[in-house]
Formats: structure tokens, C-alpha cells, sequence
């Protein structure tokens, strides 16, 4: 059987939440389609519906109408047990505040998701281990949340996000908590792993540093997709910022 050439499609997306005797539509008829191993960059002001379609696509919540499919499946029909078995073995998240468990160090904040997803303690720990090296990290193993840097705690995050080998990883203002040049080598990294580990990423951003690494930038506007460029068609050049090369 052969592989779909899209690992995500969204197809007339609508979200509404009601506040009060006000609908406010989050998402209005949002379609898009995500080629498998793309670097997507979903771009727009606050309140345009970046997030909201970035936890449609994640599975953090419901369309009010439409569909999203992740590799042909449409997620809307799977049982809670389905999706939580998609959210842990298909999709990995980063998030702009990283997430992780205070209490754990940065190989247990790794290692949990393994373990969720069925590996033994010492299949998960040789695993994170790897892992933690891959991102920069390989000193860092039993240092807690609290002991690290932000740049260095996303960079566990990321560690986790690749935990149980996602094909898709949706990263929520990845750099937002970060100072620009801590941004620049998680936005670096992100695209390494893109590249080297062919793993599809979706990011919702500020950020216009992401502009470089993007294969395509989709700018939403009042809860609509306003234009799609590839990056040959990028009219934005942040190659240089702060005098540096990205």
C-alpha cells in the first residue's frame, strides 16, 4: 500500500466558541494540506487562529464543523482511546512554556511517554539517553526543570516530542519564552531534525526567524487562510538578524 503523499489535510474547518450571547468564530472554513515531511510555518497577529488550528490538527480539540485527517484517517471519528493512542504514537508537541514535570529530571520528563506508549524502563531510558544527546543534552540527563536554562528545557522538550518516533511534531511558539539567540538554535535544530529525521513540522509562530527554515508559510487572518508561499516565493528575507547568518 502505498504512502500518502499528505500526512495532514484539513478540509472547511470551522470553530466557534460562544461568549455569552456573542459566536466568535476561531476557524472559518480553514483548508490545508501538509505534505509528509514539510517544514510548515502557520503564521499571523494575535487572534488570527493559528493555535486553535494548530490544536484542531494536534487533536487538542474538536471542529465545530469539517475535518482533519491525519495520514487519510479522519480524527473526528476515532474513540477517545484511538485518539489518545494517536496523540502519544503519531504526534509530538512543543510548547512556548515548555511543559515539562518540575519534579522530574530532563531523562524522566523524556522517558515518560515510552513508557505510556508500552516500553520498558530500560528500553525508554537507553532511548532517552540518545535522545537527550541528539538535542545537546547528553551532560544534562538528571537535571531537573529547574536547573536548566529555557533554551536548554525546550530543548528537552524537543527531546520528548521525538519520544515515541512522531511522524508529525507541532511546535506552539517554540522560541517565544527564548531570547533571540537561544530562538535561533532551537529554530536550527527543529530544521535539522526536519531534515535529518524527515519528520513533519508544524509550527505556529511570531517568529519571523522561522521564515528561513519553512518550506511554506501560511498566514491566517480573522480565522481564514489569507495566503500560502513557498519558500521560493518568500518576499521576507531574515537571513541576517542581528548581524548573524541563520
Amino acid at each position: 500500500m502505498a504512502v500518502a503523499e499528505y500526512i495532514v489535510r484539513t478540509k472547511d474547518l470551522v470553530k466557534e466558541y460562544t461568549m455569552g450571547d456573542t459566536v466568535v468564530r476561531a476557524l472559518d472554513g480553514v483548508s490545508l494540506d501538509v505534505k509528509r515531511g514539510e517544514y510548515i510555518s502557520i503564521m499571523g497577529p494575535s487572534g488570527s487562529g493559528k493555535s486553535t488550528l494548530f490544536n484542531m490538527i494536534g487533536g487538542l480539540d474538536r471542529p465545530t464543523s469539517g475535518s482533519v485527517f491525519i495520514d487519510e484517517v479522519d480524527i473526528a471519528q476515532l474513540d477517545a482511546y484511538e485518539l489518545a493512542w494517536l496523540r502519544c504514537r503519531r504526534i509530538g508537541y512543543i510548547f512556548q512554556t515548555f511543559n515539562l514535570i518540575p519534579v522530574m529530571t530532563a531523562l524522566e520528563n523524556v522517558t515518560l511517554p515510552m513508557i505510556f506508549a508500552g516500553l520498558t524502563t530500560d528500553e525508554a531510558i537507553e532511548k532517552g539517553v540518545e535522545l537527550l544527546k541528539l538535542v545537546g543534552l547528553g551532560d544534562r540527563l538528571h537535571h531537573k526543570p529547574t536547573e536548566l536554562s529555557g533554551g536548554q528545557q525546550q530543548r528537552v522538550a524537543i527531546a520528548r516530542a521525538l519520544a515515541n518516533d512522531p511522524g508529525i511534531i507541532l511546535a506552539d511558539e517554540p522560541t517565544g519564552n527564548l531570547d533571540l539567540r537561544t530562538g535561533k538554535e532551537i529554530i536550527t535544530l527543529l530544521k535539522k531534525l526536519n531534515r535529518e529525521k524527515g519528520v513533519t513540522i508544524i509550527s505556529a509562530t511570531h517568529d519571523l526567524k522561522m521564515i528561513d527554515v519553512s518550506d511554506r508559510v501560511v498566514w491566517i487572518r480573522d480565522g481564514k487562510i489569507e495566503r500560502i508561499e513557498e519558500r521560493a516565493q518568500l518576499e521576507i528575507s531574515v537571513g541576517e538578524i542581528g548581524g548573524e547568518e541563520l
